[in-house]
């Protein structure tokens, strides 16, 4: 049986996060699949990145599995993230990408192993699930951003820099309200401080009900997401905000809504601004957090000021 006892149950805000040493050159990191499969082209590019900036990346035995639309069995995916906390070789691990899969895992992962040899992990989209897991097995800050299947034409120059600094450095991260973005004009004045935790919509409400589930009391809720039509969008907040687990947050961070329309005459911006803009608490859309182009990274875990007077959410590194 695998270690998944949770540390103690307690509000985000009055967590001690532990974070991992940031990688230097030198550090070897690991490609993991913990959720969809991929391919080799796939990765091509970000394998490229990643050995420019000096680390050493390497495949987990089964990084390009498949079985339908997971990368691999349960068991197999599950065996790679053990594979490389155990390993004290490795310094980081990179997941290939998102999709569907992270969830059916989670609970086969070795907490005390994790526990012992803290490490950078990063990832977004289906990745919610996993950084949800550690947060609550480890108290880990992790770092929500692109994983290995890279592709040039939605993350640029200023997106791989973005990662690297949030890997690589110890710098705290600005990220400013872009007035191109679908959410920008989700905005309720105010300041809000506490820890930054979330990611993905849909794994964010999926995890309702487990023992993986947050605490949001006090903390900065990050919400994006990709392919959900407005109404759907509603009914995931609508839900949020039944359980009551959105009445202590501090305030919400939006990132990217990509691709999330459809011939109703209700934006998704029309239903975020309904369902987020009672709550009592600054909201910041229009963040370049997500599955849209020009991605920025940041730390999830770890202290965040959101100002949606000015526009920023400024994030402490995850990394120490």
């Amino acid at each position: 049986m695998t270690d998944t006892r949770p540390v103690t149950a307690v509000p985000v805000a009055l967590a001690q996060p532990v974070r991992p040493a940031a990688l230097r050159p030198g550090d070897q990191v690991m490609l993991v699949s913990p959720s969809g499969p991929t391919r080799p082209e796939r990765l091509a590019r970000g394998l490229e990145l990643l050995a420019g900036w000096g680390l050493r990346p390497v495949l987990a035995p089964n990084a390009y599995a498949r079985h339908g639309y997971l990368a691999g069995s349960d068991e197999l995916r599950a065996a790679d993230v053990n594979a490389a906390f155990a390993d004290p070789e490795v310094r980081g691990i990179v997941c290939t990408r998102g999709g569907y899969g992270a969830q059916r895992m989670v609970d086969s992962i070795e907490m005390a192993a994790v526990r012992a040899d803290p490490k950078v992990v990063v990832g977004f989209s289906d990745i919610t699930a996993l950084q949800f897991a550690l947060w609550r097995g480890a108290r880990l800050a992790t770092v929500h951003g692109p994983g290995a299947a890279w592709l040039d034409q939605r993350l640029p120059e200023h997106s791989a820099e973005s990662l690297r600094r949030a890997l690589m450095t110890t710098e705290a991260v600005t990220v400013s309200r872009l007035a191109t973005e679908e959410t920008a004009p989700v905005v309720v004045a105010g300041v809000a401080t506490g820890p930054l935790i979330g990611g993905n919509l849909c794994l964010i409400v999926s995890s309702l009900g487990t023992h993986d589930m947050p605490d949001l009391t006090g903390s900065i809720l990050l919400i994006e997401d990709v392919g959900e039509p407005p109404y759907k969008v509603d009914r995931m907040l609508t839900q949020l905000r039944r359980t009551g687990v959105l009445a202590g947050v501090a305030g919400v961070a939006v990132g990217q809504f990509t691709n999330c329309a459809d011939n109703w005459a209700v934006s998704v911006a029309d239903v975020l601004a309904d369902r987020l803009g009672d709550l009592g608490v600054p909201v910041l859309g229009g963040l370049p957090i997500g599955h849209g182009d020009g991605q920025l990274t940041v730390g999830v875990g770890t202290s965040a000021t959101l100002d949606a007077t000015a526009g920023t959410l400024t994030v402490s590194p995850a990394v120490a």
